[in-house]
C-alpha cells in the first residue's frame, strides 16, 4: 500500500517534558503504553518512539520485556557518552545499542534534559543498519 505524498503524517511529535523522577518517567512510560496499544495496529511492526534531541539527531527506541533497543541516527552520535553514563553499557560497534530492559528508567532520565520532541514511529527498521548486542 503506498501512502500519497499529500498525506499528514499519522502521529506528529510531542513537545517534551523534562522527566526529574524515576515516578515520573514511570508515569510517561504508563502513558506512552496506553497510547501505543490503542494507535498501534495489531499487524504493525517496527514500532516505538522517536526522540528528536535538542541538539540534533534522534534517538528511535523500541522495548520489549527483556530489552530496550536504541537506533541512534548519525546526527545523534554524540549522545553516545550519555548513554554509556546513564546505563553503564559500553557502546556498540554499530549505530544500534541492545540494552538490558532494566536500564529504561536511567536512560530515559539520562536523556530527558536534551529532548526537545517525542513522536510515535511504525514501520521503523530497528537494527537495519547494524546491531551488537550489549548486556
Amino acid at each position: 500500500m503506498t501512502v500519497p505524498l499529500d498525506t499528514p503524517p499519522r502521529f506528529r511529535p510531542r513537545p517534551w517534558i523534562h522527566l526529574e523522577t524515576p515516578q515520573d518517567v514511570e508515569l510517561w512510560i504508563a502513558e506512552h503504553d496506553q497510547a501505543m496499544q490503542e494507535l498501534i495496529k495489531p499487524h504493525e511492526t517496527g514500532y516505538g518512539v522517536c526522540f528528536t534531541l535538542a541538539e540534533g539527531g534522534n534517538i528511535y527506541l523500541q522495548s520489549a520485556e527483556d530489552a530496550i533497543v536504541l537506533d541512534v541516527d548519525d546526527d545523534a552520535a554524540w549522545i553516545a557518552p550519555l548513554i554509556v553514563a546513564a546505563t553503564g553499557v559500553a557502546p556498540p560497534r554499530g549505530a544500534c545499542w541492545v540494552l538490558p530492559a532494566d536500564k529504561l528508567i536511567q536512560l530515559v532520565i539520562g536523556l530527558s534534559s536534551l529532548v526537545a520532541s517525542t513522536t510515535m514511529v511504525v514501520g521503523h527498521r530497528f537494527g537495519a543498519r547494524g546491531r551488537a548486542r550489549i548486556g
